[in-house]
């Protein structure tokens, strides 16, 4: 059985693994609001972290747009970059959380 993905299989998971992404950043940036809030500090790194999800969020909203043409479309690499930054970002915005609580 040699049948292969149906066409536009990978086009459908990797638009898929982009909505993931954006949502799970969602639920690290509400879960470090609540932290901030229940300690009273932090926010800075909060705002930033709110920040980088939007600037992931214009990001993903583009790759999922260039997704829906024809032909298999190359990431950009700025939108790579771009995306590992702010996931870095972000990171980096939680270790302040944690080591300011």
């Amino acid at each position: 059985m040699t049948g292969g993905a149906p066409p536009g299989a990978q086009r459908e998971r990797t638009r898929l693994a982009w909505r993931r992404t954006t949502l799970a950043f969602a639920v690290v940036l509400v879960l470090a609001a609540r932290e901030g809030a229940r300690t009273g500090r932090g926010w800075v790194a909060v705002a930033v972290a709110a920040a980088l999800w939007v600037a992931f969020l214009a990001l993903a909203h583009r790759r999922l747009l260039a997704l829906s043409g024809t032909g298999p479309p190359p990431a950009p690499v700025a939108a790579v970059v771009g995306a590992a930054c702010a996931v870095t970002g972000t990171a980096v915005c939680a270790a302040v959380l944690v080591a300011d609580g």
